[in-house]
């Protein structure tokens, strides 16, 4: 999971739970993860490319904006 991107569907902040659909290739899709800043900042709202800097299964994921 560590390196996938993906995109915000629901505000992720700092003391928020959002949501993110990460491309998952194994799985030929998109799924949605709990989402969780992967370092303290601005919130990233909805529409915001991410990629997943940390996993902890099942379903939540540590993100941080893409850049570029």
């Amino acid at each position: 999971m560590i390196g996938y991107t993906g995109r915000v569907t629901g505000k992720v902040g700092q003391g928020l739970v959002g949501e993110v659909m990460v491309h998952v290739p194994e799985r030929v899709g998109t799924e949605a993860f709990l989402a969780h800043l992967a370092v303290p900042g601005d919130p990233l709202p909805v529409g915001t490319p991410v990629v997943v800097v940390e996993y902890q299964p099942p379903r939540t994921v540590f993100v941080a904006p893409t850049v570029g």
